[in-house]
C-alpha cells in the first residue's frame, strides 16, 4: 500500500468518525429539545407510570358549584372513583364540597349546563384522589379517562338539542300579581311581565305549560312571542306540541323532565 492510499484512508476514516459524532450530538439535541417540548406536569395516571411521578398538591378543585346533598352518582353523568383503605369522614373533608362522596366512591360531575368538564380538571381530580388514597396506603379504581371524556360530550350535546326553555310575553298586563309556587318563572320587563317554563327542569310537562298559559291570559295584556308576534290558540296549541315532544325525547334519553338526574344536567 503506498502512502497516498494509507493517507486517503486516514482521512477517510477521520470523516467518518466526525459525521457520527456530529450526528449523536445531533440526536442528543434534538431529544433535549423535545423532552422539554412535550413533557406534561401532570403524572400519566392512564398507562400507571410512577417511575418519575410528580406529586400534585391538594389545592381546592375549580368545580364551579356545590354539590346538593341529594346527589347520587350515575355513571353517565359521573366520573366515579373507587377508593380503598382511606376512611369516608377523610373522603369528604377533602372532596365533600366538590364532588360526590358515597362510601367508597367519589364523583365527579362531568356535565351541566356549562358544558363539558376539561380534560385538566378531571386529570387534576383523579390525580387528588390518587394522591390522597397513596398518603393512606389505599388504592383507587377509576374508568379510563379518555372514554369518560367522550361519552360526556355526547351526552353534552344530546342535551343542547333539548335544552329549550319557553317564553311568553304579556305586554301591558292589567293585573301584575301571580299566584306563588307556579311551575314556571316570572321576571319584568319594560312594557309587561314575560313567563318562562325551563322544559327540562319542570315535571308534568303539559300541565305546568297549560298553567303558565292560564296565568298569562289572565294578566289582562297581549300574549306575544319573542319577536312580538301575538299568539293566538293555534299558536299556543302548536307550542304545547313542541313541549310535549320535547319531554318524550327526554324521557326516552332517560332524563324524566324535572328529575334528579335532569335538574343537574341542566343545571
Amino acid at each position: 500500500m503506498t502512502d497516498l492510499q494509507l493517507g486517503l484512508l486516514v482521512i477517510g476514516a477521520v470523516v467518518v468518525a466526525a459525521v457520527l459524532v456530529y450526528n449523536r450530538l445531533q440526536e442528543r439535541a434534538v431529544r433535549r429539545e423535545a423532552k422539554r417540548s412535550f413533557a406534561s406536569e401532570h403524572p400519566d395516571v392512564i398507562t400507571g407510570d410512577t417511575a418519575t411521578r410528580r406529586e400534585p398538591t391538594l389545592e381546592p378543585l375549580p368545580r364551579r358549584r356545590d354539590v346538593p346533598p341529594d346527589r347520587q352518582a350515575d355513571p353517565r353523568v359521573d366520573y366515579i372513583i373507587e377508593v380503598n383503605g382511606v376512611p369516608r369522614t377523610l373522603l369528604e373533608q377533602r372532596f365533600g364540597g366538590k364532588a360526590l362522596v358515597d362510601d367508597s366512591q367519589v364523583a365527579l360531575q362531568l356535565v351541566s349546563r356549562r358544558g363539558v368538564v376539561g380534560e385538566a380538571e378531571l386529570l387534576e381530580f383523579r390525580s387528588q384522589v390518587e394522591t390522597l388514597a397513596a398518603g393512606h396506603g389505599g388504592s383507587v379504581s377509576a374508568p379510563e379517562m379518555r372514554a369518560a371524556l367522550d361519552a360526556a360530550g355526547e351526552l353534552d350535546r344530546a342535551c343542547a338539542e333539548l335544552d329549550i326553555q319557553i317564553a311568553l310575553h304579556v305586554i301591558g298586563p292589567s293585573a301584575p300579581a301571580l299566584p306563588e309556587g307556579a311551575p314556571f318563572k316570572t321576571t319584568r320587563r319594560p312594557d309587561g311581565l314575560t313567563l318562562l317554563l325551563d322544559v327540562p327542569r319542570t315535571p308534568e310537562l303539559a300541565p305546568s305549560y297549560d298553567a303558565m298559559v292560564r296565568a298569562a291570559r289572565g294578566l289582562g295584556g297581549r300574549l306575544v312571542d319573542d319577536n312580538g308576534n301575538t299568539l293566538d290558540e293555534r299558536a299556543l296549541g302548536a307550542i304545547r306540541a313542541e313541549v310535549q315532544a320535547v319531554g318524550g325525547r327526554l324521557a326516552a334519553l332517560g332524563m324524566e323532565p324535572g328529575s334528579p338526574l335532569a335538574l343537574r344536567l341542566f343545571s
